[in-house]
């Protein structure tokens, strides 16, 4: 996964409901096509991160298989943060394709 993608991603999943961390990471890894894959050791830090940031919220809840879990939500800052994440990503993406047709 290129460096600094995975915030996208998670802010980006979580835009439509609440997920608990295994639930994001399965999201991810789904909507790839099984070709990205987050690894627990980088999706928890990272979450962690975002919450200090006040970009998700985080509350504890009784996951699908009845365990206890901590169910992410997208705040409003978090929301602002995407919209800006998301248009950088495209401009950095089209000035990548730019290079790749022209050199």
């Amino acid at each position: 996964m290129p460096p600094g993608t995975l915030p996208l991603l998670i802010l980006r999943v979580l835009q439509s409901e609440p997920l608990h961390g295994y639930a994001i990471a399965q999201r991810i890894h789904n909507l790839s096509s099984q070709v990205l894959a987050v690894e627990e050791g980088l999706l928890y830090p990272t979450l962690q991160k975002m919450l200090l940031k006040g970009w998700v919220t985080a509350k504890w809840g009784v996951s699908e298989t009845n365990r206890k879990v901590r169910f992410y939500q997208l705040t409003k800052k978090g929301r602002e943060e995407l919209e800006t994440e998301l248009s950088d990503y495209g401009r950095f993406t089209q000035a990548i394709q730019a290079v790749l047709r022209t050199a």
